[in-house]
């Protein structure tokens, strides 16, 4: 059986302090998600999500969109590459569109 050091002891600090360092720290979840608009169309079109996820439109298009789910959330009217993000904190159905485009239609189903 092998007795440790402090000389082992410091190897290994070293390398856990050099690790935390040098690995890059990431704030997103994995659970967050993304919807990019392109070409009038929400894709994906329908997302299956956990409560507590963050969902984040990006408007790919080269004219405004927005994000309305009624007496949920609205986003405000999106440029080429904006962004709207919401917290799904409830479970069930929403469905949302682009006012400006309503026939652009998607659907986030929230799971608890």
């Amino acid at each position: 059986m092998k007795t440790l050091t402090r000389r082992d002891f410091s190897v290994d600090l070293g390398l856990a302090l050099a690790a935390a360092i040098l690995l890059p720290a990431t704030s997103a979840r994995a659970d967050d998600m993304e919807v990019h608009i392109d070409n009038f169309v929400f894709q994906p079109a329908e997302l299956k999500i956990k409560a507590g996820t963050t969902v984040t439109w990006t408007n790919r298009d080269d004219i405004p969109h927005t994000v309305v789910s009624a007496g949920k959330f609205r986003s405000k009217t999106l440029d080429t590459d904006d962004k709207f993000s919401f917290t799904f904190t409830n479970a069930g159905d929403y469905k949302y569109f682009c006012s400006l485009h309503p026939h652009m239609t998607g659907m986030i189903k929230v799971e608890s």
